[in-house]
């Protein structure tokens, strides 16, 4: 084959999960689906799970994917799925979707098993060593990781391609991984379809520009973009890369369906979460965006060409998570003259009734809603005029009490409020821990995949 397509249909957990099994059938020749679930800090999420069924620890919708996607395999459908969705634990996902796919029916088929990427045993060996240690430290800030360490939940290191082709080497048609970059999803079937070298720069940069165009699904096919209210979103269709051997790649979408791929809409992604566009910095390789040339081919195909690549950086990214505290949110209307002002007075009393009680939060935040408050000063010239707005009050302290606190404090301006108050059906707030994100790095030869296989 002179190409290689691979679809993505899933930016991240949360996104629709009837959407891999309609781009499967709407795109019959597709080689490969990835699917992305991992955000930042989704581990955190998992990690909770995890604490109250050590069987959880993985993107349980994935296992519903699976069982969508059954039927596919079961007639003979040569499709193989890449996908984060095992979080922290891969091999229980692997264990439910085989469950599924064996009560579907499904046989012959195996699943790769990725692991590896926790790393938190080495940032408490750290610490074991030296506690005030001057490893682990926040990419950012410099501060070091010991400010967080009674804190620490999970700590995982994004790891590239090179576990995945190897399962797929294996024969996996479904491989599940925990934290991996996310375009290496889409640069591992490259790599094990034409068979390239980890040296091969070039080819692994436009490999990467391709996974980075598709990893946030409808993104790169008229989502969220600049032109949005022209297409028709009724049904936004998923995205397509049809990789060729030189690292070269086709952006597209299945026809008949909502969007639009174009020169915009592709470089749109392009620059989406874009830091140094000269270095690019992958676990598969360093790739420059300033060579690439993007062609609008017409009729939703879009040429992307020209990705120069080097080395990859001697570290990998680690996305650690930490108990940080607490946070509650609540919400009134407030409706009729002086909207805004009676908004803003009412915030200003439920604070002061928590300063007199001894629990002021550490953060206190009041929005009004509509005024211009989300956008800044820009808007909020005419919000004396305003008839009505929503008053938000957010809190966020590492004592629940004090959160707790402030939600008792919201239904009381039902009548000690301002007149024109209502919204107030749905009760007191919730309160809900808050995980914080610390960024750092790791040598690559302190991180360990493992792969292995499952049969179906």
């Amino acid at each position: 084959m002179e190409t290689i397509r691979i679809g993505n249909a899933s930016a991240f957990w949360g996104d629709s999960n009837d959407a891999p099994a309609s781009l499967v059938e709407l795109a019959p020749d597709l080689d490969y689906l990835t699917l992305d679930y991992l955000a930042e800090v989704s581990m955190s999420i998992l990690a909770k799970q995890r604490e109250r069924d050590p069987a959880a620890g993985y993107a349980r919708d994935f296992v519903g994917v699976v069982t969508s996607l059954a039927r596919f395999w079961k007639d003979g459908r040569k499709l193989r799925v890449v996908t984060n969705a095992g979080g922290l634990n891969p091999a229980g996902c692997a264990e439910a979707c085989a469950q599924v796919l064996r009560s579907a029916g499904c046989r012959n088929l195996r699943i790769g098993i990725v692991s590896g990427d926790d790393v938190l045993p080495e940032i408490q060996g750290a610490f074991a060593a030296d506690l005030h240690t001057r490893e682990f430290a926040h990419m950012e800030s410099g501060a070091p990781i010991e400010t967080i360490r009674e804190s620490l939940v999970t700590a995982n290191a994004y790891i590239g391609a090179a576990p995945m082709v190897e399962a797929i080497a294996k024969g996996a048609d479904l491989v599940i991984s925990g934290r991996v970059a996310d375009p290496s999803l889409t640069v591992a079937p490259c790599v094990a379809h034409f068979g390239w070298k980890p040296g091969d720069f070039a080819r692994l940069a436009g490999a990467t520009v391709a996974g980075h165009l598709i990893e946030c699904g409808t993104q790169v096919t008229g989502g969220i973009s600049t032109d949005w209210l022209d297409l028709d979103t009724r049904n936004i269709g998923y995205p397509i890369v049809e990789v060729s051997a030189d690292g070269s790649c086709v952006v597209t979408k299945p026809q008949n369906t909502g969007g639009r791929v174009s020169e915009q809409s592709v470089k749109e992604q392009l620059v989406y979460e874009l830091g140094d566009p000269s270095r690019y910095l992958s676990p598969d390789a360093t790739v420059s965006f300033l060579t690439l040339n993007v062609e609008d081919q017409g009729n939703n195909r879009v040429r992307v060409s020209g990705a120069t690549g080097g080395p990859p950086p001697e570290q990998y990214k680690v996305s650690a998570t930490y108990r940080a505290g607490y946070r509650a949110a609540g919400m009134l209307t407030i409706v009729g003259r002086d909207a805004v002002e009676k908004a803003r007075r009412c915030g200003q009393m439920v604070l002061g009734r928590l300063r007199a009680a001894g629990s002021e939060p550490q953060r206190y935040h009041v929005e009004c809603l509509g005024s211009g408050d989300a956008i800044g000063q820009v808007a909020q010239s005419n919000c004396e005029a305003l008839l009505e707005t929503v008053l938000r009050i957010s809190v966020f302290d590492p004592r629940k009490e004090i959160v707790e606190r402030f939600t008792r404090e919201i239904a009381p301006l039902v009548t000690s409020g301002a007149q024109g108050t209502t919204g107030y059906a749905e009760g007191r707030p919730p309160v809900r821990e808050v995980f914080g994100y610390w960024p750092t790095l790791i040598p690559r030869a302190r991180v360990k995949p493992q792969v292995q296989l499952i049969e179906v």
